[in-house]
Parts: structure tokens; C-alpha cells; sequence
């Protein structure tokens, strides 16, 4: 069954029925078309955006590697634990 947005396929006709009565069928076609350069605009902008953030990100800071700090190896064991003596 068609889900989109927790919707099932009759409440998907549903409003596709509304939407027909609406705004009538000589409309339709209109609307979806501004619809639809409407997302490929969105998509278009965001592309962009986000390769502009790409490009400057690269230019301002060069890849550094990380160095983790040296982690201090475990104390050695004392002699009373050794021995199993209690302080």
C-alpha cells in the first residue's frame, strides 16, 4: 500500500479530490508545473549552497591530521598486590 507521510492511499485520493474540486481541472496542470520548478528551483538552491560551503570549507582550512594524545601506560603493579598483602 502507498504510504507517504503516514498517509494511506485513500486519504491520499481524498485529497487529491479536494484538490480537484478546488481549484477545477483546467488548473491542475498549472499547479503542478509551478510546483514542480518550484522544487527544482529548491533543489537548485541548496545544491549551490552547499557546494559554496564545500569550496570554502577547502579553501579556509587544509586538512590537518589530528593527533590523539599519547594515552599513559598502566601503573605497575605494586608489591603488596603481588604478594596479595593488604595495606
Amino acid at each position: 500500500m502507498l504510504a507517504i507521510f503516514n498517509l494511506g492511499g485513500g486519504e491520499i485520493i481524498l485529497i487529491l479530490a479536494i484538490v480537484l474540486i478546488l481549484f477545477g481541472a483546467k488548473k491542475l496542470p498549472e499547479l503542478a508545473k509551478g510546483l514542480g520548478q518550484g522544487i527544482k528551483e529548491f533543489k537548485k538552491a541548496t545544491h549551490n549552497a552547499s557546494e559554496g560551503m564545500r569550496e570554502a570549507l577547502e579553501e579556509t582550512s587544509p586538512f590537518v591530521p589530528i593527533r590523539l594524545s599519547a594515552v599513559a601506560p598502566p601503573a605497575a603493579p605494586s608489591k603488596d598486590t603481588i604478594t596479595g598483602r593488604l595495606p
